[in-house]
């Protein structure tokens, strides 16, 4: 029956050794994994334990006869069994989940810092600007335009947002809202946070950090339902390896010679493509995980 379970449910030998927490791409989210794994592992323990000593009786000590049993009231030492496990259990779960809270809250200071960023939520979509980072020299940049204003990212009705980050890097969010409570929500990082319009007015944290350990295309959402087109209100994390970012921030404070203005995310990403093929999707000008949502209502026909 055990097996059958296993093949029917579709689950593949990571999610069932993981209990069906997903992989994540961070630190903070194996440490979120292992967690769970481990308070699952010791919840069965605990379950078959409680399953053996219902059973135990009902096997062992069903009726036989007319006879009375043997007749047993305040077992002291029993008492102190039955208080003393599960208040240990708790003690352990409670050390445990406030370590591993503190591990994946934990926040580096501004100077070990290598990207911070700046996101802002609005109805319905998302900008992000780079307010300091790190080159691969050890140098920190503050990445401007020429002349002109640090260097952001603000997506459209017809384009999803890039936010363009390094791997193996210390990020550090600055989250925001313009207008509506927003939530800032990357699956494989296992981790979201709401995003407020005026955070210090409402007492909660608009900053975390991480680090990303693998290139790739991460869609990211709004997980706090924000009106009409909250569905709509996607974006991507495009992780790409510090030598390939420091050649995207470079381009992003350049002059693109065809069009006059700086380098768009999608154009510096193409740029990168074409200097190097194997950049692959990680160069795609477009979001790979999500497409731009259809917003035009005349587009839309009644079934009437």
């Amino acid at each position: 029956m055990v097996l059958v379970s296993v093949v029917v449910s579709g689950c593949s030998t990571s999610e069932v050794l993981n209990f069906g927490w997903p992989e994540g791409v961070t630190p903070q989210a194996d440490r979120m994994r292992e967690f769970w794994t481990w308070t699952v592992i010791a919840s069965l323990v605990v379950g078959v334990l409680v399953w053996a000593l219902i059973l135990w009786p009902v096997i062992a000590h069903r009726k036989r006869d007319d006879k009375l049993p043997k007749q047993f009231q305040y077992n002291h030492f029993l008492e102190w069994v039955y208080t003393g496990i599960p208040a240990v259990i708790v003690v352990v779960l409670f050390y445990f989940t406030m370590t591993t809270q503190n591990y994946v809250l934990a926040e580096e200071e501004p100077e070990d810092v290598d990207v911070t960023v700046n996101i802002l939520a609005f109805q319905w979509n998302w900008q992000f600007e780079y307010e300091s980072y790190k080159d691969t020299t050890g140098a920190s940049v503050a990445p401007r335009v020429p002349e002109g204003p640090l260097v952001k990212t603000t997506g459209t009705s017809d384009i999803i947002p890039l936010l363009v980050l390094p791997t193996e890097s210390t990020i550090h969010y600055n989250l925001r809202a313009r207008d509506v409570i927003h939530s800032f929500f990357v699956p494989e990082f296992n981790f979201k946070r709401d995003v407020f319009p005026y955070p210090e007015k409402n007492n909660q944290d608009n900053t975390f950090q991480n680090e990303i350990d693998q290139e790739g295309s991460f869609v990211g959402r709004c997980a706090e339902l924000c009106g009409t087109y909250h569905s709509a209100m996607n974006f991507e994390v495009r992780a790409l390896n510090p030598e390939r970012f420091d050649r995207y921030m470079i381009l992003r404070r350049t002059v693109n010679e065809d069009t006059g203005q700086p380098y768009t995310a999608g154009e510096a990403l193409a740029v990168m493509g074409q200097e190097d093929p194997s950049c692959g999707d990680l160069c795609s000008p477009t979001a790979n995980t999500t497409s731009p949502f259809n917003t035009d209502r005349t587009a839309r026909t009644s079934s009437n």
